[in-house]
């Protein structure tokens, strides 16, 4: 017995089968083109997906010599957010608006000043940022009026290869979060959103738990991907969701710590709770309860502008420069590093705000910015996790994923300002993974998500505070954590 997962990213799509306990049988990954026609928008053409997912299907079963009859269901993990339009024929309207594209800043304020801050909090659980669906299907409306009255389908971008393998229109309730014009507290399409923003209900996909099988491959799909007819697909949910799945974050008090290119915390919880200022984001998770998680822009890809961009390096670079900071001490005798290279998002959600190095004089060297940079992203990590802290969900254990976790002293350094154990585990494809893994619960050979996390996932490696060091870095984030607040308007004259 075999479970399929498919995770749609915004560069590539990345397919898994893992077996009934969890060995990874086979995996692959299929890329496929952004485009930018002007600035600031981000957009892609859904049968590239299609085509990726499709190719890539084949060529997994092909390959690695898999029967499909193996193959039980199916599960998926996408790139949130993103704006799918279909016509009455099913045809792709336009290109799908995605999750980074920035146009919509005025559907923003006028979601905000239509419903009220109070009031979006209160029926979505989020405030309204660029980055999510309504403010998109807003522009939509506004810009291209041609488009919008021809909309009977909206999906989100894994939806779309669901609707392609199923014939189904469906989505689930952690995709469906990301939208604002989800109740996330009732788990259901919030009738006052769509009131308020005069969207038609009869366009949005009916919506399931992560698990819930919401269809089974047709008989087109299975000639296109040598998949069997009638092979179960079930409701999968956004990457952060899925990927947390991936990693066992699934019961109160485990935290998991994504360091790619941007940096989230994601926190489990059993109640549903909302920071009072909306900065973290606060969604259904793919297991049945909640979750909130803090979203930094730049994280790994910090250290990835410092080797590549300023030092001009490659993968020698990269190690020549952690065993430099290696040997600094903690705290980089007095340098830090504001990691706001892309603007911030949690806590500030400031698209001005700008990196730099405070406090640098003639002693300092290369070796203590490489160490600064490392320790800013820790410090700008544990801004979203204070925010946990004040909601009152334990923190017992962090897992951290992504290509930042790679580095030993990136995770010690975390250990140190979080003053938390630090965990790897033995999961290394993440979203993909997670897919699967609801894959095999829908297909009934675990009963909860949270039964099958704790049979598969194991902890294969721990790294504890220094004690020493804690002090340190207590001090170093104190004086981080105010230094936003006095350059604030800084940044903003700078962006003007």
């Amino acid at each position: 017995m075999n479970f399929l997962g498919i995770d749609l990213g915004t560069s590539s799509v990345k397919i898994i089968i893992i077996d009934e306990d969890g060995k990874v049988i086979a995996s692959l990954s299929k890329e496929y083109p952004v485009f930018y026609p002007e600035k600031g928008w981000a957009e892609q053409n859904p049968e590239d997906w299609w085509n990726a997912t499709k190719e890539g299907i084949r060529e997994l079963i092909e390959k690695n010599q898999i029967d499909a009859k193996d193959i039980k269901s199916i599960g998926f993990s996408g790139q949130m957010h993103g704006l799918v339009t279909l016509d009455e024929n099913d045809k792709v309207l336009m290109p799908a608006i995605l999750w980074c594209d920035q146009r919509t800043s005025k559907e923003c304020e006028y979601i905000t000043r239509t419903v009220g801050k109070d009031n979006l909090s209160k029926y979505t659980g989020n405030k309204a940022l660029t980055g999510f669906t309504a403010p998109k299907i807003l522009w939509v409306r506004k810009h291209r009026p041609d488009v919008y009255s021809k909309i009977r389908h909206i999906l989100l971008p894994k939806d779309y290869i669901r609707f392609k393998l199923t014939g189904e229109y469906a989505t689930d309730v952690s995709d469906a979060s990301g939208t604002l014009l989800f109740d996330v507290k009732n788990r259901v399409w919030s009738r006052e959103m769509l009131n308020a923003l005069k969207i038609s209900k009869d366009l949005l996909p009916k919506c399931y738990e992560s698990s819930q099988v919401t269809g089974s491959v047709s008989e087109e799909a299975a000639l296109g991907t040598d998949l069997k007819e009638g092979t179960l697909v079930v409701g999968g949910g956004g990457d952060q969701a899925v990927g947390a799945v991936g990693t066992g974050t699934v019961e109160n008090g485990i935290i998991s710590v994504a360091m790619g290119t941007s940096g989230v915390v994601f926190a489990s919880q059993k109640e549903y709770a909302v920071d009072r200022e909306n900065r973290l984001h606060s969604f259904c998770h793919a297991n049945g309860e909640w979750h909130v998680m803090g979203v930094m822009l730049s994280a790994a890809s910090c250290l990835k502008w410092w080797v590549e961009t300023v030092n001009k390096g490659n993968s020698n670079t990269f190690d020549q420069l952690l065993s430099e900071a290696e040997k600094v001490p903690a705290g980089s005798e007095g340098l830090i590093f504001l990691p706001y290279l892309m603007g911030e998002r949690t806590p500030y959600s400031d698209p001005n705000a700008k990196g730099c190095f405070i406090g640098l004089n003639i002693t300092h060297t290369r070796a203590h910015m490489t160490r600064a940079i490392l320790e800013g992203v820790a410090y700008g990590l544990r801004d979203s996790l204070e925010l946990v802290k004040n909601l009152n969900i334990p923190i017992n254990e962090v897992r951290v994923s992504g290509g930042g976790a790679k580095s030993k002293l990136w995770r010690q350094i975390l250990a140190d300002v979080f003053n938390t154990r630090i965990d790897m585990i033995n999961s290394v494809d993440g979203p993909s993974y997670g897919a699967a893994i609801l894959a095999a619960v829908g297909a009934g050979r675990f009963n909860s998500v949270n039964e099958a996390c704790s049979k598969m996932i194991k902890v294969t490696e721990s790294v504890y505070p220094n004690k020493v060091n804690i002090d340190k870095y207590q001090k170093g984030y104190l004086i981080y954590n105010g230094l936003y607040g006095k350059l604030k308007d800084t940044f903003k004259e700078i962006s003007d």
